[in-house]
């Protein structure tokens, strides 16, 4: 199995920590500043994964002992025992940094002289060759955090990662009230309730004699398709966003036949065309 490690380092206050949260995100497994001795274990993680492939992302910066004299010589031997790696440098102007710095009112890790652009230009110096070996080198002055996403998708993963977003389609009884995570809601009760059906009473929307029941009737079939085309407008717009997940929930009186067949079928469409659509069933 071939290995595969990220490292991102770069200037202090250039959002290293916003760039792991993405990461995380995008399924990475994220290690975030760890010694540089123990950066050769890392690559015994991929012998217990059970997925073709690991993505690792380890954060390391000048808060790291012996950052500056060892971190390329550790990537060089890792690189020597087939472990693939690519760095990501984060890189920002420097008003913007010095801003950010007062914002947050932290202290920069470097001490040189009086001056906090005293201290940033001291740092560049050291990274500068780390800089040139990068992979990858991103400018964050004037990114939003969903910018950022969408520039890590394309840099590291050579793919669009605007529509990576976890759609949770929810059914639920109003009779046990309204999810409070919900980002939308629909009422599908104006459907001719099975639960009325002696024979499909003890069944649910799971089943097939219910979930045909409930879809053979023409304003079923129509109210997926229109709530399916309105997520299909409202999805890329929450991701654009910076939004990762988004509740939609069907709702019938106790949850068990109507919303869940229709959750069902609404799930089935928007597979379609976003890729991490999946059902929960509040109330079964």
């Amino acid at each position: 199995m071939k290995k595969s490690i990220l490292f991102v380092t770069g200037i202090s206050g250039a959002g290293r920590a916003e760039v792991m949260k993405v990461l995380e995100d995008l399924d990475f497994f994220c290690i975030d500043n760890l010694p540089l001795a123990l950066l050769p274990n890392l690559t015994q993680l991929n012998d217990i994964t059970t997925t073709s492939e690991q993505r690792l992302a380890v954060a390391v910066d000048v808060r790291g002992r012996g950052f500056f004299s060892k971190f390329l010589a550790t990537v060089d031997d890792l690189q020597n025992e087939d472990a693939a790696h690519r760095i990501l440098f984060l890189d920002c102007v420097d008003d913007v940094l010095v801003r950010r710095y007062s914002e947050t009112r932290r202290r920069h890790p470097i001490h040189e002289g009086d001056s906090l652009y005293e201290s940033i230009a001291a740092e560049r110096v050291l990274l500068a060759e780390i800089k040139a070996r990068s992979t990858f080198v991103l400018d964050t002055s004037l990114m939003k955090t969903h910018e950022l996403r969408n520039r890590i998708g394309q840099m590291v993963l050579h793919r669009d990662v605007s529509l990576d977003l976890m759609v949770n389609v929810m059914s639920f009884g109003f009779k046990n009230g309204v999810p409070l995570d919900a980002d939308f809601v629909f009422d599908v009760r104006f459907l001719a309730n099975p639960y009325y059906e002696l024979e499909l009473r003890s069944q649910t929307g799971l089943d097939t004699s219910v979930s045909e029941y409930v879809l053979e009737q023409p304003k079923a079939l129509e109210t997926v398709e229109s709530i399916s085309t309105l997520m299909e407008k409202w999805i890329p717009l929450h991701a654009a966003a910076g939004k990762t997940f988004l509740t939609v929930a069907i709702g019938c009186t106790g949850g068990q036949h109507r919303s869940v067949a229709i959750t069902q079928a609404l799930v089935d469409s928007l597979n379609e065309r976003f890729t991490l659509v999946t059902a929960m069933h509040r109330d079964l």
